[in-house]
């Protein structure tokens, strides 16, 4: 073969390599009613998630909020919105202005980053005309009564709490089959208003360690649960549930069975200070055997350096957040503990890793002085977000999603 000819072919692969390449990148990385999510835009998000410093795996979250995405654009579409460009660039604005730039300057950052004008303009897009249906949909229903009112400024008036009486149960959802097959089945449970068909439910199919005692939780100050949900359990009546909620590699629906105000003053603002040592096999008899070593080990979160002394650093967090940013099956499941108490129901790493949870303990800041309408509109945000996630739970149990 002459030197020429070996160049050539040389070339030849090189130019067959790029094209196959980029053929993937277009290739479908899901499939939503037929309608493809490829490979790019979901690199593309991964990389935008990144520059916000969004929790999670940036590629499985990517995924996941534009297979959302497409549901959501779709059905705001099939309910006749349809957003100018001049809408579309006014939420650009806004969202770039959160960082104190223009759209112009906040488009050079990302451009630096690797993701596309494009990209942004998508994700701006779907977000607007989901909201606009939502507000359309869900508006007239979402609107908050002097009682839930009067009920929520008891958190915040100094002069006492509340605490629920709750069960629970908790649904998996750690792949796609499981998933739809969970979200159909929470749609049904959310509509329960009988505690002993709840508690029948959670011993047949939820994945709590509560399965056992019908999903029962014992009493709780409700400034222990995270806001999203907080503001759920305070608009319910007993024996009603709340919307379906989304959590790692689950779903999570709680009934209220009883509510009570208390003389103690409520905290308004909680921060969790907690643990997570991490234990490789998931739930594995060998990972529960030594998560129950631990915990016969440990007292405090400070015990917790001694077990993982010369392992590498991931092995353990320690970390101090407000409840609102905490991840939300972690803050469910803190919100069971008392300091110094122990939880293994959690895993990470699609199930393989298992998740020692350790409540360090809790900072609560009373708050001041609200009005009545500054309350009434975050109730009524918040219950329209409710609503919002239950309508997508339906749209997702009724999609088709095929991931190649």
């Amino acid at each position: 073969m002459t030197m020429m000819r070996f160049l050539t072919l040389c070339l030849t692969f090189v130019a067959l390599s790029a094209t196959a390449q980029a053929q993937n990148m277009f290739a479908p990385a899901a499939k939503v009613n037929e309608q493809a999510v490829t490979n790019f835009e979901v690199d593309q998000r991964a990389k935008f998630l990144t520059l916000l410093r969004s929790p999670g795996d940036p590629q499985e979250e990517a995924l996941k909020a534009l297979v959302n995405e497409r549901l959501q654009l779709a059905a705001a579409v099939a309910a006749g919105i349809n957003l100018t460009d001049d809408q579309v660039l006014i939420g650009m604005e806004e969202f770039a202005a959160r960082a104190n730039l223009s759209v112009e300057d906040f488009t050079k950052a990302i451009a630096g980053g690797g993701v596309a004008q494009e990209s942004f303009r998508d994700f701006v897009k779907s977000g607007l005309a989901w909201r606009e249906l939502v507000r359309a949909r869900f508006g007239p229903r979402a609107q908050i009564t002097e009682a839930e009112v009067d009920r929520a400024l008891a958190l915040t008036s100094g002069k006492g709490g509340l605490r629920v009486l709750l069960s629970e149960i908790i649904l998996p959802a750690q792949n796609p089959q499981a998933t739809a097959q969970s979200q159909q089945r929470a749609n049904t449970i959310s509509k329960l208003t009988s505690t002993a068909a709840f508690s029948a439910q959670a011993r047949r199919h939820s994945a709590s360690g509560t399965r056992g005692r019908g999903g029962r939780l014992d009493w709780m100050p409700l400034s222990n649960l995270p806001p999203q949900i907080r503001s759920q359990i305070l608009v319910l009546s007993p024996g009603q549930v709340t919307a379906p909620i989304s959590i790692t590699n689950g779903i999570v629906l709680f009934q209220l069975r009883g509510i009570e105000e208390t003389e103690a003053t409520e905290a308004v603002d909680v921060s969790l200070e907690y643990a997570a040592y991490y234990i490789p096999g998931g739930r594995s008899d060998a990972a529960l055997k030594e998560a129950a070593r631990i915990k016969g080990r440990v007292d405090s979160c400070d015990d917790l350096y001694g077990i993982a002394k010369g392992q590498p650093e991931e092995r353990l967090d320690i970390d101090t957040l407000p409840i609102a940013d905490v991840p939300q099956d972690v803050a469910i499941e803190l919100a069971k503990l008392d300091p110094g108490e122990v939880s293994t129901n959690l895993t990470r790493s699609n199930g393989e890793t298992l998740m020692l949870l350790m409540l360090c303990g809790r900072t609560a800041e009373l708050g001041e002085d609200v009005s009545r309408e500054d309350v009434r509109a975050q109730l009524f945000n918040q219950r329209l977000e409710s609503y919002a996630n239950g309508y997508l739970s339906e749209l997702k149990a009724d999609a088709t999603i095929v991931y190649p």
